[in-house]
């Protein structure tokens, strides 16, 4: 039973594609400021599988990544009493409600999608998928009448196309959809590669020695930092122009202690790199062991399934009636 404090009265959506394991940055990033505004919104988590599908994938990989991706993300504390987590491809009427949103948006519109431009020019053969996505990622939102869809500045421009498409389908068939805003999150800790410190931490980095996966075994992390990139002056202080290598590792400590760049800083005034090194090491490895026992215990159990099977029947009903609405308002009925 999901419980929400009588204050929670906005509702959000978050779309997550399957793309594979996730990274301590991804963790600390972004999911850590999701587990935060659990408590501040009503919440929809979907995995954006459909939205996957718009450049080529491995079918089994990608069938791996949507299960495990909600095992991690529920043990990285994402509580299943407070969000809504559900599968787009198993709710059959976000592709229903793009289509007839998508012969309600302009091509033009769709053209000048910066994303697309950018996706398109480095691929001639690319699909009409990565062309009309924008319309389905509009169709997960409209579908919920949420107030809010948090994202990044770089996705801000397809939450303004979905502001677009509700307020043009109200004003030619009537009041159907609540237009929602942007919620433009805020940046969080920016994590870098363990190897080049002036990189973000990014699961395709040419070189696995600067990333640490979520799932990476504890000595291959306890490796992975004890081998970080540092400088040669020995003084561990918060200075990402000159020491952007001991930064990150501060950064790192920060977000995962709750301590200050200040007492971190105090913590290691007399020490050496080896010292703080190993504590980095030792307190990613406590995070990263306590993620990884609960997405075990998650992923070889039934509580998965049960979840999904729970949330996709409340997310399909809602969808359904917002379809058949439609369908209504535009002509489509006996």
């Amino acid at each position: 039973m999901r419980e929400f404090s009588e204050k929670v009265t906005k509702t959000i959506l978050t779309g997550i594609q399957p793309s594979g394991v996730i990274t301590l940055g991804n963790y600390i990033g972004a999911i850590k400021q999701m587990v935060r505004m659990q408590d501040e919104f009503k919440s929809y988590i979907f995995i954006a599988d459909m939205h996957a599908i718009t450049v080529p994938q491995d079918p089994q990989k990608l069938h791996e990544n949507i299960r495990s991706l909600v095992a991690l993300y529920l043990a990285c504390g994402i509580d299943p009493d407070k969000n809504i987590i559900f599968i787009q491809s198993e709710n059959e009427y976000h592709a229903n409600i793009s289509w007839l949103l998508e012969c309600n948006t302009p091509f033009g519109e769709l053209s000048r999608m910066t994303q697309f431009k950018d996706k398109s020019s480095k691929n001639a053969n690319f699909y009409a998928g990565l062309f009309t996505y924008p319309v389905l990622m509009a169709a997960d939102i409209l579908a919920y009448d949420v107030d809010y869809v948090p994202v990044g500045i770089d996705q801000k421009q397809h939450v303004e196309l979905a502001r677009n498409i509700a307020l043009r389908f109200n004003k030619k068939y009537g009041e159907t959809f609540k237009v929602p805003d942007a919620y433009i999150t805020d940046a969080g800790t920016k994590i870098m590669d363990l190897v080049t410190p002036d990189k973000k931490m990014s699961k395709s980095s040419d070189n696995p020695k600067g990333v640490i996966r979520i799932l990476d075994d504890v000595a291959s992390i306890r490796k992975k930092i004890m081998g970080a990139t540092t400088d040669s002056d020995c003084l561990i202080k918060f200075d990402p122009e000159n020491k952007p290598g001991i930064s990150n590792l501060i950064n790192i400590c920060v977000a995962i202690t709750g301590l200050s760049i200040k007492e971190i800083e105090d913590m290691f005034a007399n020490k050496n790199y080896g010292e703080f090194k190993k504590y980095v090491a030792d307190i990613v490895v406590e995070e990263v062991e306590g993620i990884q026992k609960r997405y075990f215990d998650i992923i070889n159990s039934s509580k998965l399934d049960e979840i999904l099977d729970e949330n996709i029947k409340i997310t399909r009903e809602i969808a359904k009636n917002k379809f058949m609405f439609m369908k209504e308002k535009i002509g489509l009925y006996r």
